[in-house]
């Protein structure tokens, strides 16, 4: 088990990437609040030593993806329906920024995450491909589609 020391370093280094990377795959701030003490109740029991912090942020990316994953396909998920869903919330972002969320947020699962590690947490290819388990040539055409398919949503090269 982690001291009080480590749990609270690890909370303000990685809070943030651990509830955008839930926003993006959930779209609910409930769930999000859910996964986020699900992978900080993980990382207080785990045992793991990390080599760097960038292993360390690497952890807690995979864990945060494979909790969602988790949710997403668990039973009373996929018969429930969100009030989030049911009422529209009122968006805190500029007309632009929201453009390009939803834009972002409309891609397929395996796009979003990697448009997400890209340019929100500037990873390189070679470190997403790590992080996800894929193939970095897989990274750039993922990369590559999704701008395409985000130029296409947006309408045109305005937004690069």
């Amino acid at each position: 088990m982690r001291s009080d020391q480590e749990v609270n370093r690890a909370i303000e280094r990685y809070s943030d990437t651990v509830r955008r990377l839930c926003m993006i795959r959930l779209k609910n701030y409930a769930d999000t609040e859910d996964i986020f003490q699900t992978v900080f109740l993980k990382y207080v029991l785990s045992s793991v030593s990390f080599e760097n912090e960038e292993h360390e942020k690497a952890w807690f990316i995979r864990v945060t993806i494979n909790a969602c994953k988790d949710l997403l396909k668990s039973f009373f998920r996929s018969h429930a329906v969100s009030l989030d869903e049911i009422a529209e919330q009122a968006s805190e972002c500029p007309p632009d920024y929201r453009d390009v969320l939803e834009a972002v947020m409309s891609l397929p699962q395996k796009y979003r995450d990697v448009v997400y590690l890209h340019y929100y947490e500037d990873y390189t290819a070679a470190e997403i491909g790590h992080i996800l388990g894929k193939n970095v040539n897989t990274v750039y055409t993922l990369l590559t589609r999704s701008k395409q398919m985000l130029r296409e949503k947006l309408g045109g090269d305005g937004y690069e």
